[in-house]
Order: C-alpha cells, then sequence, then structure tokens
C-alpha cells in the first residue's frame, strides 16, 4: 500500500504532474526516520502509532489538519502523504493485533486510546 496506492493518490491529486506526486509522497516514508529512536530498533510485535514521535497522536492530528485545511500544492500533498502513512500504519497495527493479542495489551495504542476514553 506504502507505494501502489500513493500512485493512485498522486494521480488524483493532479493527473498532469502524478509521477513527481509520487515521488513527493514516496519521499514522506522518511517520516519512519523516527523509528531509529526505538529499542529494539526493530519489533515485528510492535505498533508503531503513539509509540514513535512522529506517529503520536499530535503528529498525527497534525498531518490530518493539513491534508484538510491547506490549499491544494507542495505542502496539502506531503500532509496527504503523511495521513496515508499513518492510516497504513494503524491499519498494520490491526494485523499485528489480530495476530498477537498480547501486543495490543501491551502497545502505546491502547494507552492512547484509554487515556482519550477516560477524558
Amino acid at each position: 500500500m506504502h507505494f501502489l496506492v500513493i500512485g493512485i493518490i498522486a494521480y488524483f491529486f493532479d493527473k498532469k504532474n502524478w509521477k513527481h506526486n509520487w515521488i513527493i509522497l514516496a519521499l514522506t516514508m522518511l517520516v519512519d526516520i523516527d523509528h531509529i529512536f526505538a529499542n529494539p530498533l526493530f519489533d515485528p510485535h510492535r505498533c508503531g502509532i503513539g509509540f514513535h514521535p512522529l506517529h503520536s497522536q499530535i503528529a498525527i492530528i497534525f498531518y490530518i489538519l493539513g491534508a484538510v485545511f491547506l490549499k491544494k500544492g507542495i505542502f496539502k500533498l506531503i500532509f496527504i502523504g503523511l495521513s496515508f502513512h499513518m492510516l497504513t500504519d494503524f491499519l498494520d497495527c490491526l494485523f499485528t493485533f489480530y495476530k498477537c493479542g498480547s501486543c495490543y495489551d501491551n502497545s502505546a495504542l491502547k494507552q492512547l486510546i484509554q487515556i482519550n476514553v477516560s477524558n
């Protein structure tokens, strides 16, 4: 989804410049640079949403607001790419939790949901 679907997004964003837009959207995957701060660096059972700094609730809200409220342009496209990246990471979390119930119990996403529900 990180590569194929962003081509579709790029095409519908601007049909003339879809290749250029696809590259911009692909570059938004650099948001995963925050994974280098995790210990361990890679954990196949970890959900990144709520765990990594650029995958935090505040960051995600910022990405969505940028995607919704900015006028058509490169920054709007970047925020669309970041929002889509968070969606694909969230779907990956759901697949992980489906296979590993205890992974959800130990996830930052569960803690984030509980904090928001209790407030």
